[in-house]
């Protein structure tokens, strides 16, 4: 049998980085456990496609009329509020996992998108909004002719 030797502080460091790394891995898992109290915010997709911006929201439990999407500059916010089930008393619960409350997020756009394009659509708990980027953002290609 094999002795190892014991050492307090490496199980301590490495429960601290498994962590963080857990975190920075899935950055929504942090998200998603805040509640009483906490602030919530949606985990977001952002694509880049050559003419256009989509951002994927995930809202679950979200109604439609209680988004609010605003841009300025080149900053998208999503922001509403989850309701919460007034019918089940605190005492009730067994288990409680579910965030309510006003939540928000921004974040940066990588390019300057034509607001008076951008278009969005509910479904499933998801929030598709698709943002045309400005036609002298978009890159332009140059055909080369053969002499």
């Amino acid at each position: 049998m094999d002795l190892i030797r014991w050492e307090p502080r490496r199980n301590l460091a490495r429960s601290f980085f498994d962590d963080f790394f857990d975190v920075m891995e899935s950055p929504s898992r942090g998200r998603r456990s805040l509640l009483e109290g906490g602030i919530w915010e949606p985990a977001i997709d952002l694509i880049d496609k050559k003419d256009k911006l989509i951002a994927k929201v995930e809202l679950p439990g979200v109604d439609k009329k209680d988004v609010k999407l605003s841009i300025t500059d080149n900053n998208l916010t999503i922001q509403g509020e989850i309701k919460k089930d007034e019918e089940i008393k605190k005492e009730d619960y067994y288990y409680r996992e579910r965030a309510y409350g006003n939540y928000a997020r921004t974040i940066s756009l990588p390019a300057e998108v034509d607001k008076e394009k951008i278009s969005a659509k509910f479904k499933n708990g998801i929030l598709e909004i698709t943002m045309p980027k400005k036609p002298e953002v978009q890159p332009k290609e140059i055909t080369i002719e053969a002499e």
